[in-house]
């Protein structure tokens, strides 16, 4: 269970791991979630407000070793990969709702924002909750997070709901620093 955090979530002023995207791609598993545990949460969930650039980082397993990695981190940066990020849209400093920005199906697959526990360390995040009756079922077993690493590079976990707690699948980032995609 995720219980609400305060409005004043604790946040990081000290930047944490690398400033590029394409640096976090090339880190591992087990590199990404230190960089989560020492990551902090925005002030504001007006932190994310926009459509910045989303990129899938690492799985977890077989194509989170070095080769496959570099494989995957080329394959999701190309033009042609389908998921494209996400839009936020804060109503204030504590609440907010996003999509998925989806090539070729557009915004699909809503989600609230709201503090939360994380399901990795217990610690403050932000959770993307995807159970909304909207969604399919499969979408709404989603689990994702976010900490910010430094002022609007987000790394996040996607993980998937099991009986005893979310499992993770892949790591991801979203960079909020003026780097918007078109909607």
């Amino acid at each position: 269970m995720f219980v609400e955090q305060s409005p004043n979530a604790p946040h990081h002023a000290t930047p944490v791991g690398p400033e590029r995207v394409d640096d976090l791609a090339r880190l591992s598993v087990d590199a990404l979630e230190r960089l989560y545990r020492a990551a902090g949460v925005p002030q504001t969930l007006e932190a994310l407000s926009g459509a910045p650039v989303g990129r899938m980082l690492t799985v977890r397993g077989v194509l989170d070793r070095p080769g496959p990695r570099a494989r995957l981190a080329e394959i999701a940066r190309a033009p042609w990969f389908p998921w494209n990020g996400k839009s936020f849209s804060a109503f204030d400093a504590d609440h907010g709702e996003g999509i998925n920005r989806v090539k070729l199906l557009g915004d699909q697959f809503p989600f609230g924002l709201v503090w939360g526990a994380s399901a990795i360390d217990g610690r403050p995040c932000v959770v993307l909750d995807y159970d909304k009756p909207e969604n399919p079922w499969v979408i709404r077993q989603i689990h994702d997070e976010l900490r910010e690493l430094r002022d609007g590079l987000f790394l996040g976990p996607a993980m998937w709901k099991t009986e005893n707690a979310p499992a993770l699948v892949l790591w991801f980032a979203i960079d909020a620093r003026g780097l918007s995609a078109p909607r």
